[in-house]
């Protein structure tokens, strides 16, 4: 397992600020990526700012971090960026909060057709899948990624 580089580290001062993955953003998750074989994987901590009921993950957070790392499968395993169009969330069982809690969050591509990938995730705690996702994303043609979105590439560490 290879830990992702974000791409748009240095970026601050053009705005980047994104609530899920951005390291600065003193409110947002500060999701980190690794690449496991065809597979992205998160592994993060669930806090206590992050419920909706008591002990329990927020259901809309639950949706960030599968929406996010799907936006992760596109701009690693397909070297540009892209927008989701689709987002359908299955909440199985609770996520729960909490100091020391560690949840994994992973993706994998489904099927490709044309510029469209479709990606199923999940979120998992203690080997048993708390909610899972399938979801599409528009891919963008390389020169617009790196144009409009400051996208040039999404690599590995050594």
């Amino acid at each position: 397992m290879k830990k992702i580089r974000n791409p748009w580290i240095g970026l601050t001062d053009k705005g980047y600020n994104c609530f899920a993955c951005a390291p600065t953003n003193p409110y947002g998750l500060k999701m980190e990526f690794y690449e496991d074989g065809d597979d992205i994987v998160s592994f993060w901590n669930p806090g206590k700012n992050y419920q909706g009921w008591l002990d329990t993950l927020h259901g809309g957070i639950q949706a960030t971090l599968l929406d996010e790392i799907g936006g992760w499968i596109i701009a690693r395993k397909f070297q540009t960026s892209g927008m989701t169009t689709n987002l359908n969330v299955k909440y199985k069982k609770p996520v729960p909060t909490g100091d020391g809690i560690v949840v994994e969050v992973r993706a994998r591509v489904k099927e490709v057709k044309r510029m469209f990938v479709f990606i199923e995730a999940a979120i998992s705690y203690n080997g048993e899948i708390c909610s899972s996702a399938e979801m599409t994303y528009y891919t963008f043609p390389k020169d617009v990624a790196e144009k409009d979105f400051m996208f040039h590439e999404c690599v590995t560490e050594e």
